[in-house]
């Protein structure tokens, strides 16, 4: 074993953990349900613009993406029959291009949901401030 194999295992795994630390579209619903997490207006309408902007083209593109999953023509020597095979399962795989395409896919329209919560959120929360600083002014003009 060489000193590259440990880097080439860190390297690999490196995307892995990264979207480990990203916060889930569920997770991030549930905050927005809870009330936690809001945006105003523009700037959830351009989030919401981009993601759906992406589903959009992950669909418009799904076949063509598809053939990245499939067992590519190579030799038919065992060599190459083993990395035709090998390189079509890691496509597929749990770490796979395809494998995280797909989970976008399904993820980003629950993103959507959560920013259009939060959207309320904010909105709900700029109404409630309005009319409290509404009734400080007022009572502040009753005092003086």
């Amino acid at each position: 074993m060489t000193d590259e194999a440990p880097m080439a295992m860190q390297a690999r795994l490196a995307p892995v953990a990264a979207t480990r630390d990203l916060l889930p579209a569920r997770q991030l619903k549930t905050l927005a349900e809870r009330g936690s997490f809001a945006v105003d207006d523009s700037t959830g309408d351009k989030m919401i613009a981009a993601l759906e902007g992406v589903v959009d083209a992950l669909q418009a593109r799904w076949n063509a993406l598809q053939k990245v999953g499939e067992v590519p023509a190579m030799s038919k020597s065992p060599a190459g029959q083993f990395v035709s095979r090998h390189m079509a399962e890691t496509a597929r795989d749990a770490q796979g291009l395809l494998t995280q395409l797909q989970a976008a896919r399904d993820e980003f329209p629950t993103y959507v949901e959560a920013i259009k919560l939060a959207k309320k959120n904010y909105k709900e929360r700029e109404h409630s401030s309005r009319e409290t600083f509404e009734r400080i002014h007022r009572t502040a003009g009753d005092q003086g």
